[in-house]
């Protein structure tokens, strides 16, 4: 026997069984950001590396440490996608969908891609749903985008969650408090980590990112961006404050939310659920105001947020399998097999899923078979139904049977038996 070839660490079988819960996530993100006006982009898996660096920022951890990123065979450098907003900003810039219209409403439901620890709810290949607005920057759109997070994780049974909130400021009122920031870690440096000691040269405001302990301490005694917003970023923070609690969304702000990537700017904010560990934030997201005019496109302000589907099924009842075929035909004989295809060929055709044996078994055997399958009903055809010209089709949930002529079977079976939904 040759040696099994296994998963690569941290890319996870999605099996049959837990389909279902995959099945009702998306089909309900679908429902829900439709009717909210928004439509459905596909993006690449793979896109050049310029991408992220410019867009994610070359600082940060995401960048530096986590992306997969190769030569292609021209010598190109490529990456796959380890997020999915710089993508869709690149498809929306690239494709003049701005042209035709400055306001879109795009979402996004695929797999990403990041080098990290496989631990519950992260893996290396990870999926997500997410959601961007681009175009108008009214605090209105803010809260909209926050209302539909929350209502769309309350549609596919999320309770318990803990909305967090902050704002980033724009990036005139962020150059002093990076600098007060930067300041007051050096003034720390020994009591940092070291990759804090790393972030405080090159981007300050990751510190506020880290999971250490002792940073978390350290940081309750830094400088507060409340202290830097300029006017307009103070103003715009307090009406979507206002618009939210006016919409019922109950909410907190935490002073320490700053996100990961270098294109937030005003809102950001996260979700966070109990009964995740450490990596809590079931989705997150905020805006981004000048990342389409930094990929090349018109300055034109933004919004998104993306929720990740591991975190989020962990925390979901799993959804019953239902085995879709509902016609068992247990044919004994070559030729009664032979009529038994043909006929389970135009089912399959007409939308009705059939499931027979191919090989030489006894009908309890087949009966069995068809039990363990859960398959409702079953078509009986063997050399004596062939001669007298019939089927017998048994109800497996009722224990009753009737008998259908072989030249209408076609249609009475059509009949009987659901369609495939």
């Amino acid at each position: 026997m040759e040696k099994e070839i296994k998963a690569i660490r941290g890319f996870s079988d999605i099996l049959p069984e837990e389909t279902p819960t995959w099945r009702f996530v998306e089909e309900e993100a679908r429902r829900t950001l439709e009717g909210f006006g928004f439509q459905e982009i596909r993006i690449p898996t793979l896109e050049r590396t310029e991408l992220f660096v410019r867009s994610i920022g070359e600082s940060t951890d995401v960048v530096q440490k986590e992306m997969y990123t190769f030569q292609d065979k021209s010598g190109q450098w490529v990456t796959l996608r380890p997020e999915a907003t710089a993508s869709i900003i690149r498809a929306y810039v690239e494709n003049r969908l701005w042209a035709k219209d400055p306001e879109a409403r795009l979402y996004f439901i695929g797999p990403m891609f990041r080098y990290e620890r496989p631990q519950k709810g992260r893996l290396r290949q990870f999926h997500q749903i997410d959601a961007e607005v681009l175009g108008p920057d009214h605090p209105m759109v803010d809260a909209e985008i926050i209302g539909l997070l929350m209502e769309l994780l309350k549609r596919v049974g999320l309770e318990d969650l803990r909305l967090e909130l902050n704002s980033l400021g724009c990036p005139g009122c962020r150059i002093p408090f990076k600098e007060e920031v930067q300041k007051f870690l050096r003034q720390n440096e020994d009591k940092l980590c070291p990759d804090c000691q790393r972030r405080m040269e090159l981007n300050p405001l990751r510190v506020f990112d880290c999971k250490v302990q002792s940073c978390k301490e350290l940081l309750k005694e830094a400088p507060i961006l409340k202290g830097f917003l300029c006017e307009s970023c103070k103003s715009h923070f307090e009406k979507v404050m206002e618009l939210l609690e006016e919409i019922k969304i109950p909410y907190q702000v935490n002073r320490f939310l700053v996100r990961g990537l270098d294109y937030y700017t005003r809102t950001v904010f996260e979700v966070i659920a109990q009964g995740l560990g450490a990596q809590n934030a079931v989705a997150a997201g905020g805006r981004y105001d000048g990342l389409v005019k930094e990929l090349g496109g018109p300055d034109i302000p933004g919004i998104g947020f993306a929720i990740g589907m591991e975190r989020l099924l962990l925390l979901l009842p799993r959804k019953e399998l239902d085995f879709p075929v509902k016609l068992f035909i247990a044919s004994l004989g070559e030729e009664p097999r032979k009529v038994a295809f043909h006929l389970g060929w135009k089912l399959k055709k007409e939308g009705i899923s059939v499931w027979m044996e191919y090989e030489d078994k006894s009908l309890k055997a087949q009966l069995r078979r068809a039990d363990k399958l859960s398959i409702p009903f079953v078509l009986i055809l063997g050399e004596d139904e062939l001669k007298q010209g019939k089927f017998i089709l048994r109800n497996m949930k009722k224990g009753t049977q009737q008998e259908i002529p072989l030249s209408e079977a076609l249609e009475k079976l059509k009949e009987i038996i659901p369609k495939n939904s």
